[in-house]
């Protein structure tokens, strides 16, 4: 039994460090946006490397505890929640890599006009900033048990898509206005989407998070978290 509880604290330790990478990722390929840095995508894609690695050794463990073990209650729902994170955090690395593939159609053309960033390079990376913050407050929630904090990484995914919507339509008016911005105004909105789909990557951990804790799914119903928040179930 020790033995086992010692595999449970391994896969996650791996979980945390799929998420240190992957919020890496997501910082490093905004930074290659804004400070127009090209030569950080190559180290976003080597975190990438690192990320897929990690997934197959997550679900490999995952599988192997599960059928040696045998696992009932809490420790069942671990070891599904573990395999279903490390999906959602690859899939974050993905978002990140896409950034980078939007980003340099942004600079590959000259740099925007001075009245243009205000419609993208400045909400994006504020956009960034809370995307972020959702990946590390559902993983900090996994590590401390913690469904408050959980419930909270839910209710930031509207902020998230606030934001998406907002770099939208600035930048749709941009596009009206001068037909020449389109490339860049459309990679910036892609880009924005990217992030928007880590905001929900993130909420998909914080759920995920809920069920391993309490027993509840709440995935098609995001407000049940709210309730009976400091009851477990075996």
């Amino acid at each position: 039994m020790r033995h086992f509880h010692d595999q449970l604290q391994l896969l996650l330790q791996k979980v945390v460090m799929m998420g240190d990478l992957a919020e890496g990722m997501i910082q490093l390929a905004v930074q290659a946006l804004v400070k127009r840095n090209e030569a950080l995508v190559s180290v976003v894609h080597g975190k990438e490397h690192q990320v897929n690695l990690l997934q197959v050794e997550v679900d490999d463990l995952a599988v192997k505890l599960t059928a040696l073990q045998q696992p009932v209650a809490r420790d069942a729902r671990f070891l599904f929640m573990a395999s279903r994170i490390g999906g959602e955090l690859e899939r974050i690395g993905d978002q990140a890599i896409n950034i980078c593939q939007n980003a340099h159609l942004v600079l590959a053309a000259p740099p925007l006009k001075a009245e243009m960033p205000s419609a993208g390079l400045v909400d994006i990376p504020i956009m960034a900033e809370v995307a972020q913050k959702m990946v590390r407050d559902s993983l900090t929630a996994m590590m401390n048990k913690d469904v408050d904090l959980a419930n909270r990484v839910l209710e930031e995914d509207e902020r998230v898509d606030a934001f998406r919507d907002q770099v939208f339509r600035s930048l749709l008016t941009y596009i009206m206005a001068d037909p020449g911005t389109i490339q860049r105004a459309l990679s910036l909105i892609l880009i924005a989407r990217n992030l928007e789909r880590i905001g929900d990557h993130a909420t998909n951990i914080g759920e995920e998070v809920i069920y391993w804790i309490q027993g509840r799914d709440v995935r098609h119903g995001k407000g049940l978290a709210k309730s009976r928040e400091g009851q477990d179930r075996p």
